[in-house]
């Protein structure tokens, strides 16, 4: 409570002693976490632990049962927007009105004269308004939208480009506090790649939501989980808290034990198969995946999710081959001279800018599209496995899973059915249920299961992980990893490219062919060609205005000289107060450990708990320091930094 009562007047988060409801359900009980300036938070948890609630809490849109929630009362809040509005103003106008004070300074310059029209240029002037329609197209440009389109009306934008206006509008806010819920759901990978930059120079505090992790490694810097109504902060990006969490975990070992099957399973394979000529493919495609299999961490071991592919009934020695062949719709060609043969153990990811033809590229594969020239050829036995976005919607949705899984294998006993559902995270009374209430990633995750029971031998995949969570993210790439077919995949996931593909073609400029490189060879450059199409300005003012700044440019620099003994004090205790908080997290963690309270272990309990008492106290008085310092620091910058 007296960190609550100190955050009212410093700029800091602060949740004390909430406890968050849904119905009867209890989705926060009893947390306490301080969340300090410039943070960035990636907030995890399995699907309905609250995570959306708790950012509505803070939106003000739900109240907490109890406890107290500070926020400091001039920050500014941004978050992207659930629906957009029908409209006719064009996407740049849009997007500007997320600069609400450039927005209310511009309707003010309409009518304004004398004396106040000159304030107000200086205003605009004071928040560098003149450069505010260069910074929303360049948001725009970076989020995929070409420089015609950027002048279209809203209306004429499907659903998932007016959700990347809606994040663009976004980011346009001049926010101290940004939350963002899933951003890169309807972001192809070029898009992720800058947004990620983007948020990685944001500088105000940011909560991200999501389940990519390569993702949320570039960007956080601390990870609160939601687990058992409790929210936990811990230090470090996602892959350290995985690691952290695993340890814990790890005490049950029966899903390290499972992973050693799997390993032993693929191994016998691999040493079984690998000097015959017919199966050297296929064994090399699997000791492959026994490699990448080291990435995997621990830390899924609770998941609910334990599926793996069938072998596939038939496995030609060549499954698809295209030579030279254009794709398009009617007259017109979006990809040409494509040249593609797929063997069992393939595995390619397809990249390349939106738009460039990727999911066109897969409709071809898949059968969808016939190609407008060139020649093609499939084996007898090619069996295809596709996964794409509208499949989702053409589901049974007045049948059961069970019903639509039941339709593939008349014959099957129902409770094999059962089993083979539930390992798809379908248990008990939800496999009777309808299709037609399910949420996006349980869709998802049916489409899937009905897809894996098929036995393809080649699998076709765009997209996949839409609408799916971490554990079903990590589980997929287990199972990719044991098929030993061939595979095409589009995802903008790149922890799920990394792990399944040997080898990448990029889609572009009319072209597919073989990109010399790997991920990050590819986020390399395609930061080099957003730098090369960075959008000019239309306002040639806005150039005067720049050099008309050299003095205030001068003045800057002489302020933050000023102020370097505060910064230098701000980010020893910074550094101080991230230390002690994973040196009390790593205490908390011995003392949940309940062999620590066997009697041999009485000694060392004591000494855990008195370290416990002196970290506590010492990160208390850190964190006063620390307030101290920040309020001396906005003094001088309120007083024109005369220290």
């Amino acid at each position: 409570m007296f960190l609550y009562l100190v955050a009212k007047i410093y700029s800091m988060i602060v949740l004390s002693e909430i406890t968050l409801r849904r119905g009867s359900q209890k989705l926060l009980s009893d947390v306490s976490i301080s969340l300090h300036p410039g943070y960035k938070v990636g907030l995890t948890g399995a699907n309905g632990t609250g995570k959306s609630s708790l950012f509505a809490m803070i939106r003000g849109e739900l109240g907490q049962d109890e406890g107290e929630l500070s926020i400091p009362p001039n920050w500014v809040l941004a978050h992207v927007a659930q629906e957009t509005p029908s409209s006719n103003v064009t996407a740049l106008a849009y997007v500007l009105e997320g600069d609400k004070e450039f927005v209310a300074l511009h309707k003010e310059l309409e009518t304004a004269e004398g004396e106040h029209l000159g304030n107000l240029h200086a205003q605009l002037d004071a928040i560098d308004g003149y450069t505010t329609e260069s910074r929303a197209a360049t948001l725009l440009h970076g989020l995929g939208f070409s420089q015609n389109q950027i002048n279209n009306p809203v209306d004429s934008f499907s659903g998932g480009w007016r959700m990347r206006l809606n994040l663009a509008q976004a980011l346009m806010c001049r926010s101290d506090l940004l939350l963002l819920d899933e951003p890169t759901n309807h972001l192809d990978l070029d898009a992720v790649i800058w947004l990620q930059d983007w948020l990685i120079k944001y500088e105000g505090t940011l909560i991200l939501i999501s389940h990519d992790r390569e993702f949320l490694d570039a960007v956080v810097k601390h990870i609160a989980h939601i687990e058992h109504a409790k929210l936990t902060l811990y230090t470090g990006n996602y892959s350290s808290f995985e690691k952290v969490r695993a340890e814990r975990l790890a005490q049950q070992q029966s899903a390290f034990e499972k992973q050693q099957r799997e390993r032993a399973h693929m191994q016998k394979y691999v040493d079984r198969f690998r000097a015959q000529a017919t199966k050297a493919k296929q064994a090399q495609s699997r000791l492959k995946a026994l490699e990448r299999m080291e990435e995997i961490s621990a830390a899924a071991v609770d998941s609910p999710f334990t599926f793996r592919f069938f072998e596939p009934e038939k496995l030609p020695e060549r499954l698809l081959n295209v030579v030279d062949a254009s794709i398009g719709y009617g007259d017109t060609t979006i990809v040409s001279n494509v040249k593609l043969q797929l063997m069992p153990g393939e595995r390619i990811g397809l990249i390349g800018p939106n738009g460039a033809g990727k999911s066109t590229l897969i409709k071809f594969l898949a059968g969808e599209i016939k190609a407008q020239a060139g020649e093609s050829w499939e084996a007898q036995d090619l069996k295809i496995g596709y996964f794409a976005q509208h499949q989702l919607e053409q589901l049974r949705v007045d049948q059961t899973a069970l019903e639509q899984l039941r339709l593939l294998d008349k014959d099957a006993r129902e409770q094999d059915l059962r089993n083979y559902l539930g390992s798809f995270g379908f248990q008990g009374s939800r496999v009777d249920e309808p299709v037609k209430p399910f949420s996006g990633g349980e869709k998802a995750r049916l489409v899937l299961a009905l897809l894996v029971y098929q036995k393809p031998n080649l699998l076709l995949l765009d997209e996949p992980t839409n609408h799916l969570d971490l554990q079903m993210r990590h589980a997929l790439s287990v199972a990719l990893q044991g098929f030993s077919g061939a595979m095409v995949i589009v995802s903008h996931d790149r922890h799920l490219l990394k792990t399944v593909t040997d080898e990448l073609v990029i889609v572009h400029d009319g072209k597919a062919e073989a990109f010399d490189g790997d991920l990050d060879d590819y986020a390399a450059f395609i930061k080099e060609a957003f730098k090369k199409e960075e959008l000019p300005s239309d306002d040639d003012a806005s150039v005067t205005k720049e050099l008309s700044k050299k003095e205030q440019r001068q003045l800057d620099a002489e302020r933050r000289k000023q102020l370097q003994p505060l910064t230098s004090k701000l980010k020893k205790l910074e550094k101080q107060l991230d230390e002690l908080t994973e040196k009390t997290d790593q205490l908390e963690r011995s003392l949940a450990d309940p062999d620590l309270y066997l009697e041999q272990n009485k000694e060392k309990l004591k000494k855990t708990l008195l370290a416990k008492s002196e970290s506590d106290k010492s990160l208390q008085l850190v964190e006063f320091d620390w307030m101290e310092v920040s309020e001396e620091y906005e003094t001088a910058m309120q007083q024109g930094i005369q220290i």
